[in-house]
């Protein structure tokens, strides 16, 4: 079910459906532990904990797409023109003029945006889609189609795409890549972004009145850069396709990037190297020293077990250790990530009176919780396995930065694979860790 689309009824019907399954579940769980103590193990209970088990996936993911676009809408605004009025689709469009002019290094500003750029908007819009159907046909693109999209034109090649394609481009990518949802994200203008990491302290003495005053540590300032990467999508359409009339070209566009980019983004922002791609967060090193803060490196916690949380009743301890590990201000805004496979494991989860760590979504909106605190689902994380993080809690938004470069960029190739017309697509984009305090690990170790 896409989240456009929702209906709210459905909704609630899926969140009933899975409060009920998970009911099912814990009766189920339990009359299998009681049967494991006495040597007993029934294939068929663990066939019907699988399979409740994938009910309450399905239901808490038609939830969890809910919970995702209202997030979307309270970070990002809503995007295409999607219930928006005049002045919301103008804002927008004003937001596209700047960064085009961005391009050729212009600044501009909001007064800039006159009756005049209005027009060159909605001329280029037209002749974008007249470029993606018929550039290089001269008695198609006429002199006033290539006059509109040199505003448009790269430096490097290509045209950036319209305002509208461009928000639900960007909206659809923040619908499908979760870490959107929770990391923080800037735009810039430049190829890469620079900050400075603020984690040394200066020194200090106790001193008497008349005391001498020897100098004190003076602290340091240590640099980051976060670099854009381009990632591509090439999908090609015969001529034939494009000359029909009847072919909504820039959704057809929109469609093969959005996806191709979304997925690329959220394996990279979660698994990443770092080389030719922005660093995944899960890619960083343990601490030398346990609750020393260190730069590079994320403190992780152990379960105790290769490859499997501790025996009972001690399986949860290392998820209560590593959210207190979180210091407050980090802990107020934290959130569970970890795949469904992973959650399927902790739901078996309990604490000391036997009652389950995690729960789903009471209500429509609500995602489903772990010791009180909100879980999400990166299907990129590793599944559960020897020495693997499987598990990350912490505040996203203040541990990973995510940079965009402006937009994305088209070049039409109707010469390398005829009778084929390729689309070129670029997005520039780059991500990191940038505050280290902000986020813990679980390697199942």
């Amino acid at each position: 079910m896409s989240p456009k689309d929702m209906d709210i009824d459905d909704v609630a019907k899926a969140v009933e459906q899975g409060n009920k399954a998970f009911e099912e579940f814990k009766g189920k769980y339990d009359e299998s532990l009681k049967e494991l103590k006495t040597g007993f193990d029934d294939v068929v209970r663990k066939e019907e904990l699988t399979r409740i088990n994938a009910a309450i996936d399905d239901a808490q993911k038609v939830n969890d797409q809910l919970a995702a676009r209202l997030k979307r809408q309270a970070l990002y605004g809503r995007t295409a023109d999607e219930g928006m009025n005049a002045d919301e689709r103008e804002e927008k469009a004003y937001k596209w003029y700047a960064g085009i002019q961005g391009l050729h290094g212009r600044r501009v500003t909001r007064d800039d945006f006159d009756d005049e750029a209005q027009a060159q908007v909605g001329a280029y819009k037209r002749a974008f889609d007249n470029y993606l159907r018929h550039k290089g046909d001269d008695k198609l693109m006429n002199a006033e189609d290539m006059k509109a999209l040199s505003v448009g034109s790269d430096p490097d090649g290509g045209f950036v795409v319209d305002a509208d394609t461009g928000g639900r481009m960007v909206a659809r990518i923040f619908e499908t890549s979760p870490m959107r949802q929770y990391a923080n994200v800037i735009s810039i203008g430049t190829d890469a972004l620079e900050g400075l990491h603020d984690n040394d302290e200066a020194g200090f003495g106790w001193v008497g009145e008349t005391d001498s005053r020897t100098a004190t540590t003076t602290p340091k300032l240590e640099k980051y850069r976060i670099p854009v990467h381009e990632m591509y999508a090439k999908p090609a359409a015969t001529q034939k396709l494009l000359d029909d009339a009847s072919i909504n070209m820039e959704a057809w566009l929109q469609g093969k990037v959005t996806d191709k980019f979304a997925r690329a983004e959220n394996a990279a922002f979660t698994t990443g190297n770092g080389v030719d791609k922005p660093r995944g967060f899960t890619t960083y090193p343990d601490r030398a020293s346990a609750e020393v803060f260190e730069l590079n490196a994320i403190g992780q916690y152990d379960t105790g077990a290769s490859g499997a949380f501790a025996a009972a009743p001690n399986g949860g301890d290392v998820l209560i250790s590593a959210l207190y590990g979180l210091k407050a201000q980090y802990r107020g805004n934290a959130t569970w990530f970890m795949n469904r496979n992973t959650t399927g494991a902790v739901r078996k989860l309990k604490d000391s009176d036997g009652a389950f760590l995690w729960q789903p979504g009471i209500a429509a909106g609500q995602p489903a919780s772990l010791l009180g605190y909100p879980q999400a689902s990166f299907e990129d994380m590793a599944d559960v396995a020897a020495g693997s993080l499987s598990i990350a809690v912490g505040d996203m938004n203040a541990a990973y930065q995510i940079v965009d470069r402006i937009g994305v960029r088209v070049l039409r190739d109707p010469y390398s694979n005829k009778p084929y017309v390729e689309f070129y697509s670029t997005k520039r984009t780059g991500g990191d860790v940038v505050n280290f305090e902000a986020l813990k690990l679980i390697k199942f170790a």
